[in-house]
């Protein structure tokens, strides 16, 4: 089975319409010499292409005829080899040109073939470590009920655009005694499984000290000191304990952007927090701000993939984020696809993580 990756003929419409267009699958015979050369790992070369050979070259008696057509009449094929193991073949078909290919052409054919084969490995290497990093991140993610406590929640994760690593966002939903819940945002710097990796170790270790109870402001001290042990050492985070009985919030920020609350009546409002230092820089305490939150009023955490561009300055990006949250109360899962969708871009080199909650009359 040979997919074809790229496919170039100069005036040659008949060959071009023999060839395996890309992305398609082809299965090729055991007497093809493509399949030859792939199967020993050596160069096939036919200097003077005989009617005969034509159907040892073409995948079909079809593609033979339209080769013929064409005039090929010289034949090369030199194998794809990367750190021992074979890939493929560059396939090449003499027309225009009456001379045979020869030694020369043979020579510059596998050092082109070299180079190739080095770049698809490295993309395939790649696109493993990523689909690894990636499968590792969306393990350790949450899925939690949409309702909790005194809360709707709804969430999304959005990985890096393709030619990026995967990040270390995360968020999380805890439910606490009392009927309480605790809401995590958070960003681990640097890309990869590495980071994937610290931010799962943050979010179990936020997730055991969720349960002791502890002020927003103390958690983050006692995570500051997690992080001296993580290879990925800096990490932004947002720590919120929401209780529904006090129609309280209570929010202590390391470094991150501030969360955005919607209230009926009035406009998006950014929270204004003490923005604090990322989590690993160590030497400033945090603090725990208070903010009010009624039955119906919402709270969007995010992280900055969401918001930031190299195009725009980051308040343009805020506007637009507040901007997008205005007019009418919409359904949790309806706003986190708008956002997605129209601030994330897929080039974008950095992942998202979204949390929105929406405060309910507490159970009684």
């Amino acid at each position: 089975m040979i997919r074809a990756l790229a496919v170039r003929a100069e005036d040659a419409g008949d060959a071009l319409r023999a060839a395996d267009r890309p992305g398609e699958v082809a299965r090729y015979g055991p007497d093809r010499l493509v399949t030859e050369c792939v199967r020993t790992g050596r160069p096939v070369m036919v200097t003077r292409v005989a009617r005969e050979d034509l159907g040892r070259i073409a995948r079909s008696p079809e593609a033979a005829d339209l080769l013929g057509r064409a005039g090929v009449h010289s034949y090369l094929a030199v194998p794809l080899i990367a750190r021992g193991e074979v890939l493929g073949a560059l396939d090449l078909k003499r027309i225009a040109n009456p001379l045979p290919f020869g030694e020369d052409d043979l020579l510059l054919a596998r050092e082109l073939a070299a180079r190739a084969a080095l770049q698809i490995d490295n993309a395939r290497w790649y696109q493993n470590a990523r689909d690894t990093a990636l499968t590792l991140q969306r393990s350790l993610l949450p899925s939690h009920p949409p309702v909790t406590g005194g809360l709707e929640v709804a969430s999304r994760y959005q990985p890096a655009g393709g030619t990026s690593e995967v990040g270390g966002d995360w968020f999380d939903v805890i439910e606490l005694a009392g009927g309480r819940t605790a809401l995590v945002v958070g960003d681990v710097m640097g890309s990869g499984i590495a980071a994937a990796a610290s931010m799962g170790r943050l979010r179990t270790a936020t997730n055991t000290l969720a349960t002791l109870e502890l002020d927003p402001a103390l958690l983050l001290g006692h995570l500051e000191r997690t992080t001296a042990g993580l290879d990925q050492a800096i990490a932004t985070c947002l720590y919120a304990v929401h209780d529904p009985h006090r129609r309280q919030c209570r929010i202590a920020n390391a470094g991150h952007l501030p969360p955005v609350r919607l209230r009926a009546g009035r406009p998006a409002e950014l929270l204004d927090l003490p923005t604090g230092v990322p989590l690993g820089v160590g030497g400033v305490a945090f603090s725990t701000t208070t903010v009010d939150l009624e039955p119906g009023d919402r709270l969007v955490f995010y992280t900055d993939g969401l918001v930031e561009t190299r195009r725009q300055p980051l308040d343009e990006r805020l506007d637009a984020l507040l901007a997008l949250l205005e007019g009418p109360d919409r359904p949790l899962e309806e706003v986190c696809d708008l956002l997605l969708r129209t601030l994330h871009e897929p080039e974008n080199s950095d992942d998202v993580a979204l949390l929105i909650a929406r405060a309910t009359p507490p159970a009684r």
